[in-house]
């Protein structure tokens, strides 16, 4: 045997690849070059005021639309025609009850908040609790002789 006819029984480790495109962009976590590394580099005072004046988003995660309003209470819609072949005319119908037919199923834990909206029609007598309404659902509600409680 001899030294060329050695082998590894693992291959050696390369170094990671780096700044080729992909989630750590440019220096890819190796740092600035440029003005920064050179001697005498010295940034000009007013540079640091404009800075300043730079609104900051820090804080928000990646998408700042989903969490600065993550308190917004976001309705379920229902539509009525979902309605018209859950229930039978003279039902209540409220949240607890849309669930318990499966129309709706819970959303962290809870049963979430309803709209009803007005696709399709309906003809049953209806009452109707703790939901919200587009103007169209309303009027056909009322036309249909169902009532809505607050």
């Amino acid at each position: 045997m001899q030294i060329h006819n050695l082998k590894s029984p693992s291959s050696n480790k390369t170094a990671h690849r780096i700044g080729r495109g992909g989630k750590r962009g440019k220096t890819s976590g190796k740092g600035g070059k440029g003005q920064t590394a050179r001697a005498g580099n010295r940034r000009r005072p007013e540079m640091r005021d404009v800075i300043k004046k730079l609104p900051k988003l820090r804080g928000h995660g990646k998408n700042r639309a989903r969490t600065v309003n993550a308190e917004k209470v976001v309705a379920v819609v229902v539509n009525l025609k979902a309605l018209e072949a859950a229930f039978d005319a003279g039902n209540e119908v409220n949240p607890g009850a849309i669930f318990a037919k499966g129309i709706i199923s819970k959303s962290g834990g809870r049963i979430p908040a309803v709209k009803i909206l007005g696709t399709g029609e309906i003809t049953k007598k209806l009452t109707i609790r703790d939901c919200g309404f587009s103007a169209s659902a309303k009027e056909k509600i009322e036309k249909a002789g169902g009532t809505i409680a607050a």
